[in-house]
């Protein structure tokens, strides 16, 4: 089985965002009722006052503003499925599992289309709550373990904050350039490791080239 997170890896942006703006520019009062509130909220937690699954929940609030959702997630991959990697395209496989810190309202429509399983952050849309933990950094390879999924041969991400979860896979990948280029995870050398475990425990995602 391969395992691959999605923003940055096999898309490249990050598709709850792409989608907000997407959704912004059809209802334009959305630029009043979220958006300040939105920019509020990253200052607040790159100042540390709040932790990420706080930004994140408020951030996919957004998601309770939008009229006509089933509609608009469709036509919102209807414009953009375009995007999905190549590379990916070319060696994908139908047991293979998207894992994902975005909401699976808005992942589990492309996923279907690729024909793959995948999980990712449960969010009720109506009440704008998690329904269960924020999918990212440790809480994927806690999903993978508990669940008893069978060994994984190949893991792909842009991010070293998902380390915990390269540890899980036989062979793990690090995509780099916007979901373009696929090299090897880099050696977990003492500095590393340290940089590593900061930016899980503080929430940020972590780049090659950061």
């Amino acid at each position: 089985m391969n395992v691959y997170d999605f923003d940055g890896t096999i898309f490249p942006t990050d598709c709850s965002i792409g989608f907000c703006f997407y959704c912004m520019r059809r209802q334009p009062k959305m630029w009043f009722t979220f958006f300040p509130k939105a920019l509020k909220n990253l200052v607040q937690r790159k100042r540390g006052k709040i932790p990420e699954h706080l930004l994140q929940r408020r951030f996919f609030s957004y998601l309770t503003l939008v009229k006509d959702f089933d509609v608009k997630i469709e036509r919102y991959w209807d414009k953009n499925e375009k995007k999905i990697a190549s590379w990916y395209l070319a060696q994908k496989k139908s047991d293979d599992l998207i894992i994902s810190a975005s909401p699976d309202c808005i992942i589990g429509p492309i996923a279907k289309r690729l024909g793959v399983n995948y999980m990712a952050t449960e969010f009720d849309r109506e009440y704008g709550v998690f329904l269960n933990n924020l999918m990212y950094a440790r809480e994927k390879a806690k999903y993978i373990i508990d669940k008893g999924f069978p060994m994984i041969d190949n893991f792909y991400s842009d991010s070293l904050a998902d380390t915990p979860l390269a540890l899980c896979a036989e062979k793990a990948h690090l995509v780099t350039k916007k979901a373009s280029t696929v090299i090897n995870w880099p050696e977990l050398d003492v500095e590393t490791i340290k940089k590593v475990k900061e930016k899980i425990d503080t929430g940020w995602s972590v780049h090659l080239d950061e």
